[in-house]
């Protein structure tokens, strides 16, 4: 026992003396990073990388917007029809507002941003456009879109909806019929 007490010591003490160098200097393998000082990292931007599927958040200073709607209601339509409407908004901050991004929640939802910054007490328009084909059936379907909004505001998100009634003609493509089925 004494003898196995006395082998663990000593591999302890040879991993440490041989873990370590004389100038106290740790050694990483080539593949650790992380023991890397920061001063010796090649990347030069200063706002954290976005994630997967996520857009990139503007860097600089941050403003703010208002936006007198964030919800338009189209009404009752009927499939296959299109509907625009222009989210009016101000920029009530006092730095340059700069949209990096505007996504729909789905593919029949397509937003149009102003590319270039806003200046301060400015006003500008994002254009929004839903396109019902598919969306409709027999009755009205409540269809119930948003729109997230990417800039350099705190949040750095904000929402706007688009939302209504998609009718859909009885007995048009793709309509299920009124049918009765008699098992055989």
């Amino acid at each position: 026992m004494k003898i196995v007490k006395l082998l663990s010591l000593l591999l302890v003490i040879s991993s440490l003396a041989v873990g370590c160098k004389s100038d106290g200097a740790s050694t990483t393998s080539a593949d650790d990073t992380s023991a890397v000082p920061a001063a010796a990292t090649t990347s030069t931007t200063t706002t954290p990388a976005a994630k997967p599927n996520e857009p990139e958040v503007p860097a600089g200073p941050l403003t703010t917007l208002e936006f007198p709607e964030t919800t338009y209601d189209f009404g009752k339509i009927m499939e296959g029809e299109k509907v625009t409407y222009n989210y009016k908004f101000k920029n009530t901050g006092s730095e340059p507002l700069i949209i990096s991004n505007a996504k729909g929640s789905c593919g029949c939802t397509v937003p149009s941003w102003p590319k270039e910054p806003i200046a301060p007490g400015a006003d500008a328009e994002i254009k929004v456009q839903f396109d019902s084909k598919g969306k409709g059936k027999v009755g009205g379907n409540n269809q119930s879109k948003r729109v997230t909004i990417t800039a350099n505001t705190d949040p750095v998100n904000t929402y706007l909806t688009i939302k209504g009634i998609v009718d859909k003609e009885e007995g048009a493509a793709g309509s299920t019929p009124n049918v009765k089925v008699t098992p055989q």
